[in-house]
């Protein structure tokens, strides 16, 4: 069994993968970008039936899952300690014991996301790891700080050793149909992070429409973003499937048009085990294995590791642990 789960949840080899330049702005194809609604939403409402996987094929689908976590604390009392036990989970993300029973030692989460004032210590608890520092920036959640504040925050998140940034649009952008103002934010933001990969977050409970979502997405894909987000996980609504399924399709119709592979980041309200797996099964559906890998896949959550571990833990040994176990700091 144990051979067989870490077999199925390997990750493929690295490849060497472009990264996207982005391109002129072409406002004919953000023109022609339409989202149909009813059907989108039947799409998903059928998902979770069509795509159940049970037994050993769900804890390597689970396993994988932790690959894809960004293990995130975003909260005005983060403290260096809190920080610091938040990396430790991101090394050890599962107990070893279950970890060893299954195969799997050594996996670790995706990144660990935290504020700029968390860089230097999170950078110091992940040395030696390869798991990257995710920083959120541009005046997170809202975005509404002066521009050039803005592109100052990421340059000081970049120099303390930050490998990704997190950055949030301008949803008035979007709202108002402003499409060159969004792509010169984006390419402007992406000038700024310089060898970081920027996640461009869209915050799409507060863009109005599903067809907002798409021409947002491929507006910050023709700038050069390497991953589309949804959400800060401050807004009333943050990831959704249909939202998801939007958005997963800008980045196909994107990499058919232009052959770069854009990221994808589900963040905010994800929290339970069977929701990842669901996600996972829309990206493997929609896009293929390829985006089933941390440099094209992220989960943005806190809890949802818990309740993976606590899931594991009843595969391997048939009962369930208290969810207080499984704390994330």
């Amino acid at each position: 069994m144990e051979s067989h789960i870490a077999e199925r949840s390997a990750q493929l080899p690295q490849l060497a993968e472009p990264r996207n330049p982005g391109m002129e702005l072409d406002l004919d194809w953000v023109a022609a970008v339409q989202a149909n609604t009813s059907a989108i939403e039947r799409r998903c409402a059928t998902l979770p039936g069509r795509r159940s996987v049970k037994k050993d094929h769900q804890a390597a689908w689970l396993l994988k899952a932790i690959s894809l976590i960004d293990l995130t604390t975003l909260s005005g009392d983060d403290t260096e300690g809190r920080v610091r036990r938040l990396c430790a989970k991101a090394r050890q993300p599962v107990n070893a014991g279950i970890l060893r029973s299954l195969g799997m030692e050594g996996l670790t989460t995706g990144a660990v996301c935290v504020y700029h004032d968390m860089i230097p210590t999170a950078v110091k608890a992940l040395e030696g790891t390869g798991i990257p520092v995710a920083a959120v920036s541009t005046g997170f959640p809202a975005g509404l700080s002066p521009f050039h504040l803005r592109l100052a925050e990421i340059g000081e998140s970049v120099n303390a050793g930050a490998e990704e940034i997190d950055i949030v649009i301008s949803r008035r952008h979007v709202l108002t149909g402003n499409w060159q103002a969004l792509y010169d934010e984006m390419k402007a933001f992406r000038l700024a992070c310089g060898e970081a990969h920027v996640k461009a977050i869209l915050a799409t409970g507060e863009l109005g429409s599903l067809r907002n979502v798409a021409r947002a997405s491929l507006v910050c894909m023709m700038a050069g973003a390497d991953f589309i987000k949804t959400s800060t996980g401050k807004e009333s609504v943050n990831a959704t499937l249909p939202v998801s399924l939007v958005m997963i399709r800008a980045i196909r119709d994107y990499y058919d048009r232009t052959g770069y592979r854009v990221g994808y980041k589900p963040a905010g309200g994800i929290s339970k085990a069977k929701d990842a797996l669901v996600y996972l099964a829309l990206m493997k559906d929609e896009l293929g294995h390829r985006w089933l890998q941390p440099d094209l896949f992220r989960f943005g959550a806190s809890s949802l590791l818990g309740d993976i571990e606590r899931q594991l833990e009843h595969h391997v040994t048939g009962a369930y642990s208290a969810g207080y176990r499984h704390s994330m700091g």
